[in-house]
């Protein structure tokens, strides 16, 4: 059964004319208006049509509103009580869910005898509730619209119904011409319309017919408008595979179809419009067929092969639309509404290479945009580095991750094991700018480190040893020291660095190694001279600035400061100079937005930090007026590494090159195991209960004391267990250089002697029921085991690099006979794998063994410089996490609810 509608359809369509689908006398009623979506979207649709929502409806929410630009819109719990209160309707926008779409769809026939169209913007709506709504609709004379659909539109009237067609700002899509569209997808539908004005094509009513299975208001039905509409000219036709709505549609007017979905043809499910499933005979391809047989056409027209007849063409590409409903309309004597509207060719509104050289033919240049976006690109611009979105960052980071598989820790992105064949200097940089510094950034990073790694005289040097004098373990020494370098220690150092940043912030300067003309800034600078340019004698900034010319490199921030210095007679600052030198090695990951404005501007206070930490790990006796270790600071500061720093700072000595590289190796191997690691923790959760959501507020030297503080005898100290064991395993070996491959030690001989006593001593404890007894240290690992002869990736690598450098370190051969030992004396059931950790312990004792063997250090002196050791390598984790969370991270986002919390007592 269905009421009377239009002659020539076998059901009810009550719609003649597209005129009549979107009209100035259309009243709005829209169910569920508070809903997420219909809240954003419906404010746009009743303003756009000049306010045709009269109410909306929401169980419980009777007496609230919804705000537009052009009043509010009532809510009222149901229908009947908006019509109660005196509302009069004819359209009803569905917003409910898909279980609820009927009954709405239900209520609204029911109690609105003038009703004349639903639109059910709802996705998924049951084949069975489908069904009942047509019927509903069909028995009471109403026409029924979707489902998943955005609704109607009429660029002549100026209104919208249901959804969110032309978007946020309809009138720029929807422009009045000659042209109708019926599309199977909402966005799309939009997307015609704009395609459409570059040729100068404008709409006049606009279908969004959704692909819910049924489709209840169809081509067929949308074609009787059209033929009826004398507005509409030609008709765009949008159809996707599934169900036979198309075929057979006539017009004396053009037609343009675009059928797509050749590839759903292939899938078994729904995937996308519930509808996009074709059954038999009703796939993309029949489809294409119907509208060429229609058209008198033999194949798909594209602007290389442009096939079309009087009657339209057939395109599968909606770019080609435009074109193709030119040529059709010139076919029939018809012109565009208007002069075309842009164009479609492909537009990049912001390009960046990243520094990378490419093809030409690659290298897209970028165009200006269109407004308003134009202006908001501009805008965009003079923003200064990255913009991070902040989020809870306890167990989280966008600094480090560990690999669960691998047990590789990255830190940015790079492994540990890639990051050890960097020196300390690069690391500790890479671990604040995401990127490594050039050859040139490393030499310039080594003065402003080694600057300051001399504390002679210095309370932070006093503090430290009065700590280790006290007892107290390196970290907690170090702590103390690293307490005393405050904000106010290195503000002038970080106002230097605001102040560079100021001045060339919004220049072309790209990468600070290459020519550039800083005339403008020299004059802009005037209002910076307290910050760039010494207040008195500053003995030191003058050998820095030597010391940086002798590299014979250009610095752009250097040289700036040189010749601003000249041009008023004095000299920079070293806090300039420092700034300066770090400017220039993060200047590249700020333009490339890797960095954001407040880590530039901080990078002066960690390098303090690095320096204090590295020179206070050694005693006051190492530090002399003008000497550090023995050697002159004019000597140290211009051509020693921070590495080879680092290494005299723990040992008292200078290395050897291959010593050099392998304490390099140590402490890239120490960097970090990811956020959840206890260190990690302590300096996140410094930054953390400072509050990071104002970033200036971090006290990035409690960071330090926070990751420092969370290392302990168990974790950082506890790498003095494996040399232990070595060193008792050698103690009568008559080793004396663990470097030489001729050493002479029967190294299986002292594995297996091992072997026979340690699996003696587990049968014992066994046999008492002592399951916890002593463990082999550095051998097995809970990941890597299993199998006949299991290895640690990590190690393995770090084995391989050694060889390729012709390094040897005999306790680590040792380890490997040890493993081979307990399998075949059958104490291990397969061959374990040598973990990470016995590479750590071999080459810091490799270091120290001729000292200890000759009584120069004792056993607790070894003790504590692996855990110093563990510091220095660590601290480069730590410092990237302690600036990630003070970028990226909220307040106090460490701590743990209540309701996650247990009480054991």
């Amino acid at each position: 059964m269905h009421a009377k509608g239009i002659e020539g359809f076998p059901y009810y369509v009550g719609i003649n004319s597209l005129s009549e689908l979107a009209t100035k006398d259309d009243r709005v009623v829209v169910l569920n208006i508070l809903g997420k979506e219909s809240s954003t979207v419906t404010p746009v649709s009743h303003e756009y049509s000049g306010g045709n929502i009269v109410f909306g409806t929401g169980p419980g929410k009777s007496g609230k509103s919804l705000p537009t630009k052009i009043g509010n819109i009532p809510v009222y719990n149901s229908i009947e009580e908006g019509m109660a209160a005196g509302h009069k309707f004819n359209t009803v926008v569905v917003y409910l869910p898909p279980s609820g779409v009927k009954d709405g769809v239900a209520e609204a026939v029911r109690a609105n005898p003038d009703l004349k169209k639903v639109i059910v913007l709802t996705e998924k709506v049951s084949v069975k509730d489908s069904r009942v709504m047509r019927a509903i609709c069909q028995a009471n004379g109403v026409d029924l619209f979707g489902g998943n659909c955005l609704g109607l539109a009429d660029s002549w009237n100026h209104v919208r119904l249901g959804g969110a067609l032309g978007g946020n700002a309809p009138e720029e899509s929807l422009i009045k011409g000659s042209v109708a569209i019926f599309s199977n997808s909402g966005n799309f539908t939009t997307t015609i319309a704009v395609y459409l004005a570059t040729a100068g094509w404008g709409t006049t009513t606009s279908v969004s017919s959704g692909k819910d299975v049924y489709i209840h208001f169809g081509p067929k039905e949308f074609i009787h408008g059209f033929n009826n509409d004398d507005r509409s000219q030609a008709a765009i036709l949008y159809a996707e595979p599934g169900g036979y709505y198309e075929k057979g549609v006539e017009s004396d007017k053009p037609i343009i179809a675009c059928v797509v979905g050749r590839w759903k043809a292939k899938l078994t499910k729904s995937c996308g419009h519930a509808g996009s499933l074709a059954g038999s005979g009703d796939d993309a391809q029949a489809k294409e067929k119907w509208f060429m047989d229609y058209f008198g056409v033999n194949d798909i027209y594209t602007p290389e092969n442009p096939v079309f007849s009087k009657k339209g063409a057939l395109v599968t590409n909606i770019a080609h639309i435009p074109d193709a409903l030119t040529k059709v309309m010139e076919a029939n004597g018809k012109k565009p509404d208007f002069a075309p509207q842009g164009d479609l060719s492909l537009k990049c509104w912001m390009a960046n290479n990243n520094g990378i050289s490419v093809p030409s033919e690659l290298n897209v240049q970028a165009v200006s945009a269109i407004e308003p976006y134009s202006e908001q690109i501009e805008a965009l611009k003079s923003t200064v580095g990255a913009q991070m979105r902040r989020e809870t960052l306890k167990d989280a980071s966008g600094a480090s991750k560990m690999d669960p598989k691998t047990q590789v820790s990255q830190i940015h992105g790079t492994s540990i094991l890639d990051a050890s064949t960097h020196s300390l200097e690069a690391n500790l940089a890479f671990a604040l700018t995401r990127q490594y510094p050039s050859d040139f950034g490393e030499s310039l990073l080594n003065l402003a480190l080694n600057a300051y790694v001399n504390q002679h005289g210095s309370a932070a040097l006093a503090a430290a040893e009065a700590s280790r004098e006290a007892g107290n373990s390196p970290n907690t020494a170090l702590s103390a020291s690293v307490a005393l370098i405050g904000k106010k220690t290195v503000q002038k150092s970080m106002d230097a660095a605001g102040a560079l940043l100021d001045l060339f912030k919004l220049t072309d300067l790209n990468n600070p190694e290459e020519s550039f003309d800083y005339k403008t800034q020299l004059s802009e600078a005037e209002s910076h001279k307290d910050a760039l340019l010494a207040s008195g004698e500053d003995h030191c900034a003058p050998k820095m600035l030597e010391a940086a010319k002798a590299l014979k490199k250009k610095s752009v921030f250097i040289d700036f400061l040189a010749e601003f210095a000249s041009k008023h007679g004095g000299t920079p600052s070293m806090d300039a100079l420092v700034a300066a030198v770090w400017c220039h090695v993060a200047w590249p990951s700020l333009r490339s937005k890797k960095i954001t404005r407040h880590t530039i501007t901080t990078l002066p206070w960690f390098s303090r930090l690095y320096s204090t930490l590295v020179g206070c790990a050694a005693p006051a006796s190492r530090h002399g007026e003008g000497t550090f270790c023995g050697v002159k600071l004019e000597e140290l500061i211009p051509n020693y590494s921070f590495t080879k720093t680092a290494f005299m700072a723990l040992l008292g000595r200078e290395p050897s090159d291959k010593e050099l590289f392998e304490f390099q190796v140590l402490l890239g191997l120490i960097i970090t195991n990811g956020p959840g690691t206890i260190s990690a923790q302590g300096s996140k959760g410094a930054v953390s209960a400072d509050g990071p959501e104002q970033p200036e507020r971090v006290q990035i030297n409690k960071g330090f004391i926070g990751f420092m503080t969370h290392t302990g005898f168990a974790h950082g100290g506890n790498g003095y267990e494996a040399a232990a064991f070595l060193i008792e395993q050698f103690k009568d070996s008559g080793l004396k250089d663990p470097a030489d491959s001729k050493h002479g030690v029967d190294l299986a001989a002292i594995a297996n002697k091992f072997t026979s006593e340690y699996g003696a001593y587990k049968k014992k404890q066994k046999e008492l029921g002592n399951l916890d007894y002593g463990k082999i240290p550095c051998v097995n690992h809970p990941v890597f085991k299993g199998k006949d002869v299991n290895i640690d990736p990590r190690e393995d690598y770090v084995r391989s690099l050694f060889k390729e450098k012709n390094i040897y370190n005999v306790f680590l051969d040792f380890y490997h006979e040890l493993v081979q030992s307990l399998f075949k004396n059958k104490i291990s059931k397969n061959v374990y794998c040598v973990n990470i950790d016995a590479v750590i312990a071999v080459i810091l004792l490799k270091t120290v063994w001729s000292d200890y063997q000759a009584g120069k250090v004792s056993e607790e002196d070894i003790e504590l410089a692996s855990f110093t050791a563990f510091l220095f390598g660590r601290m480069i984790g730590c410092a990237a996490e302690i600036d990630d969370h003070a970028n990226r991270g909220k307040n106090m986002d460490t701590r743990t609810p209540a309701s996650q919390c247990l009480y054991v007592g």
